[in-house]
């Protein structure tokens, strides 16, 4: 192919995104890898039918490229390398591949912005309008790269891991939002469980007693992890009229949480109440739980003995 010869020439590397690739077309692009000649990735077209279609012009519209379909008069043999896109980088992984800093003009992406938020609107299809919205989020949400560096493979690996925690935690802040953190949002839930507790009886006053009773735990057991009284601590943020007034443990002061900067996203505060509810549910309808028995601490052996005058 013409394409493959400027692209060569050109020292550039290639990524293919179609339907399909085999044949003579995909021989000859192993082939080239196997030889060294160039660097080429194939990837899967996302979608089906007329989606994929409207995705692949997307990326084309990201790239600054153009889709090369029979469907559009263009034939693979007459492409040049001037019909190309481009980006900064392209990272390709077996179920993703993610498109960093592409060369798309910033008005022809905000032309079909417009475009896909005209078609949101018009569409009756909630399905169609999930599908606009993914869209709609791949073209106008950035993509950051996070290198994380460290002086050991051990410090790396775990300073790895906190960054994927806290991009999970900005993933379901977007989703739900945030409330204050450090366990006060459960003290705030704690306030509105007593206030039902007084308006039931029986076995239902029971249960709302257990969980207003669970939600000052969070508070109490951070209060303990820094070595200070919980009870204490609970009091006082309890007795705040002030819903994200509660305690900053590694600095040990009282103030607003979300001021201070202390947040936990909603749903991982609701998700971590619905399982522990489920959990809880669980034990009381199978009335057992299986766990090990505690190991008792091994007796400390005495000093070796001596005799008088030794030393």
């Amino acid at each position: 192919l013409p394409l493959l010869e400027q692209i060569v020439k050109a020292g550039r590397k290639l990524l293919i995104i179609a339907e399909d690739v085999e044949g003579e077309a995909l021989a000859t692009i192993i082939l080239n890898k196997l030889r060294g000649t160039f660097t080429c990735v194939c990837v899967k077209a996302p979608g089906f039918g007329d989606r994929r279609k409207e995705m692949l012009q997307d990326i084309a519209v990201l790239t600054g490229g153009q889709v090369i379909s029979s469907d559009l008069g263009m034939e693979l043999k007459d492409a040049q390398i001037e019909m190309l896109g481009q980006a900064r980088q392209v990272k390709v992984t077996k179920e993703n591949t993610v498109i960093v800093d592409g060369a798309g003009e910033a008005a022809d992406i905000k032309a079909r912005i417009a475009q896909i938020n005209a078609q949101i609107e018009t569409t009756t299809s909630e399905y169609d309008k999930e599908k606009l919205q993914e869209r709609l989020a791949k073209l106008s949400g950035g993509v950051a790269v996070i290198k994380v560096g460290a002086a050991t493979e051990t410090e790396m690996k775990e300073k790895k891991l906190r960054i994927e925690d806290a991009l999970n935690a900005t993933r379901a802040a977007v989703e739900e939002g945030i409330v204050a953190g450090g366990g006060t949002a459960y003290v705030a839930a704690a306030k509105a469980a007593d206030a039902l507790v007084a308006t039931l009886d029986g076995d239902e006053k029971t249960g709302a007693s257990i969980i207003a009773k669970a939600l000052r735990a969070p508070i109490m057991q951070i209060a303990a992890n820094a070595g200070l009284e919980g009870a204490v601590i609970l009091d006082k943020v309890y007795g705040s009229e002030e819903a994200s007034y509660g305690f900053d443990a590694a600095a040990e002061q009282y103030g607003n949480m979300i001021q201070l900067g202390i947040i936990d996203p909603t749903k991982v505060c609701r998700s971590a109440l619905e399982n522990a509810s489920s959990v809880a549910s669980m034990v009381l309808t199978t009335e057992s739980l299986v766990t090990d028995i505690p190991t008792p601490p091994a007796p400390v052996a005495a000093p070796a003995g001596g005799d008088m005058g030794m030393y």
